[in-house]
């Protein structure tokens, strides 16, 4: 018995197939047949070439260049500075105009330190100078002492503060004194550090609220090399006017001056609320192009969105922030600074895009793999027709024939030799 199974499974590799097309007069396959096609069709035709463009090369290795200028002036006055104009030299931020820059908005400044000893307090006001009353004690007020939140800086006893150790998250170096307010039991370690130390009160408004009104010049150039396509956000003209004159809208689509206070609210936030702590904006500048079409066809989209957690805002670290100095020099040589923290919007301008160009090779691929989809529909229609309906067998019989050359007559069995009508089988 094995031996008779393992000869006809050899021999049957010597048999070959040929197809035999068979018409089925049976409307609700030929109807799904129809359906499956026409799907395939609108999907070929639809999607593949309409709407993706399926018969272009594209290209998505973008080269783009982004200078950016600020313009705009305020006027403050204040405790610490007294009357200031504030110009792109001083809130502009790096000042050479890159896809990323910076724009204070605000400030804390804490002026006149130098390197000498002070309390490391993490204050809220200035102490001034203070006497020490005794070895390892200091007259402090008491609302300093009540606003400390450095907890490094802590100590009851002069052991507490180890010589030459960093405060951590402080501001200079234990010199090992524990300074107290008189009978105090908790003081604060003494420390070398740059004195008075930094204000820790946060600003209540923002300083350079008419920020809002300054303008930046954003040109981006981009470059397809694929393609050998250049252009760039900019309209080409000779009229020197016309940029000193313009902002950006729908009306002047290559003027890309934008509002700050604009370029926010686009963003869906106000200028104003974001000004005080900081935060962070994106410019997003999309260009999608078809170079089958002219180049003037070729525009530039923007797009803006806030990047850091604008729900954080009661988070300690919301907003955004740094610090930088001023350094000078007094009469007899010795060093001194202006210490800022400044609060502001960084704007980080993102660049993306494609184009595409018609090619014959995808075009090839894509209707090919569309016949490819027509074959496998023809497939599906013939599980229906030959396995999921109730006269299967009588178009299975129809469909595949088995013939040797020793007998001009069909060997299958009269199932399946196609002998019976549809109607000899029952209805569907």
């Amino acid at each position: 018995m094995g031996q008779v199974s393992w000869k006809g499974l050899f021999l049957s590799l010597f048999d070959y197939k040929t197809e035999k097309y068979v018409i089925a007069k049976n409307k609700k396959v030929g109807i799904l047949y129809r359906v499956v096609q026409l799907s395939i069709l609108a999907y070929l035709v639809g999607w593949v070439f309409v709407v993706k463009k399926g018969y272009q090369d594209t290209d998505t290795s973008l080269q783009s260049s982004v200078i950016t200028k600020l313009k705009g002036v305020a006027f403050t006055n204040t405790s610490e500075l007294g009357e200031r104009l504030w110009d792109v030299a001083d809130y502009v931020i790096p000042p050479q105009g890159e896809n990323v820059f910076f724009v204070m908005t605000n400030l804390i400044v804490t002026p006149n330190q130098r390197q000498t000893t002070c309390p490391e307090v993490g204050r809220t006001e200035s102490f001034g100078s203070q006497t020490p009353t005794k070895l390892g004690f200091s007259l402090l007020s008491s609302s300093a002492l009540q606003s400390v939140n450095i907890p490094d800086a802590l100590c009851y006893k002069d052991e507490d503060c180890p010589k030459g150790q960093a405060v951590v998250a402080g501001n200079g170096v234990k010199t090992g004194r524990c300074l107290k307010y008189r009978h105090s039991m908790r003081g604060s370690c003494e420390v070398l550090a740059w004195c008075p130390v930094e204000k820790r009160s946060k600003p209540k408004k923002p300083l350079l609220a008419s920020a809002e009104n300054f303008t930046v010049f954003i040109k981006n150039s981009i470059r397809f090399p694929k393609f050998k396509f250049s252009k760039m956000n900019v309209l080409a003209t000779n009229n020197e006017s016309y940029l000193k004159t313009c902002h950006y809208s729908t009306e002047h689509p290559y003027c890309p001056i934008f509002l700050l206070g604009n370029i926010v609210r686009w963003a869906g936030n106000d200028f104003q609320e974001m000004a005080l702590e900081g935060g962070v904006i994106g410019i997003q500048i999309e260009w999608n192009c078809d170079l089958d079409k002219a180049p003037s066809e070729c525009n530039p989209h923007y797009s803006f969105s806030r990047l850091d957690n604008k729900f954080a805002e009661k988070s300690v670290s919301s907003g955004y922030n740094f610090r930088f100095a001023k350094y000078y020099r007094d009469a007899k040589g010795i060093d001194y600074r202006t210490l800022f923290k400044a609060y502001g919007i960084r704007f980080d301008v993102m660049v993306n895009g494609k184009a595409g160009k018609f090619n014959i090779i995808p075009t090839i691929i894509n209707i090919g793999s569309g016949l490819a989809l027509m074959g496998a529909g023809a497939f599906f229609c013939d599980l229906v027709l030959l396995y999921l309906i109730k006269k299967s067998n009588f178009y299975r019989g129809k469909k595949y024939e088995e013939v040797k050359s020793s007998s001009r007559k069909s060997l299958t069995s009269p199932t399946l030799n196609g002998s019976q009508s549809p109607d000899q089988l029952g209805g569907l």
